[in-house]
């Protein structure tokens, strides 16, 4: 059983995969963020290292989910099928050139394709997590990173809608794998009663795929 997790900065996607993998029992794979040198500098200069920040993730969420697919129980915190919403959004911004985009959709092409050759080739199940944009933005400034705050910077704002808006259409168009939207608004997971409730709507899910 292999379990991604996927949605929009702040949504609270790294408490949902923690409390999936301590339900299970297995080990949860997280999203590079606090290891990553790149990502201050593109909030600093998207422009200049838009490409650089894409290769990063790239490449460290390919290694996570060969691992992931190679093991009997995962969960991953954000994977690589997501990984191509952020890249096509930055090369939109300016921030990635057709020339690097076309790197980029070439090297993406090998790694779908090792995939592919793996025994087991795709995840079981995509939990895709939501709330409205306000809440995004009340977590975002909740958790405090520094670069990623927009008190001052409309721009920013800006892309965390647009990024937002974004992931609607791609969880509509998304088809490696059974998948299922968990509505983390109404059911903060900060609160135990709406983990169960949250817990159950992942084991339902599972019962049917099995």
């Amino acid at each position: 059983m292999v379990i991604i997790t996927a949605g929009m900065i702040g949504v609270g996607k790294t408490t949902l995969t923690g409390l999936i993998a301590k339900h299970f029992e297995t080990q949860a794979f997280y999203e590079p963020v606090g290891d990553n040198p790149v990502l201050p500098l593109y909030y600093s200069d998207p422009e200049q290292y838009g490409f650089l920040l894409q290769i990063f993730f790239l490449n460290r969420r390919f290694e996570m989910i060969k691992k992931a697919l190679a093991d009997d129980n995962n969960v991953l915190d954000r994977s690589i099928y997501e990984d191509e919403l952020f890249t096509e959004e930055n090369h939109k911004d300016g921030n990635i050139s057709d020339m690097e985009m076309a790197v980029y959709h070439d090297l993406m092409a090998h790694m779908m394709g090792e995939l592919e050759e793996m025994p087991k080739k795709a995840p079981d199940l995509l939990v895709y997590a939501e709330t409205d944009f306000d809440t995004i933005l009340h977590r975002i400034k909740k958790r405090g990173r520094d670069y990623e705050q927009f008190d001052d910077n409309q721009e920013l704002r800006d892309y965390y809608y647009k990024i937002w808006k974004a992931y609607h259409a791609w969880y509509e168009n998304y088809d490696v794998s059974p998948k299922i939207k968990v509505d983390l608004q109404t059911y903060d997971l900060e609160e135990e009663k709406n983990q169960a409730i949250v817990l159950k709507q992942i084991e339902d899910a599972l019962a049917k795929i099995r």
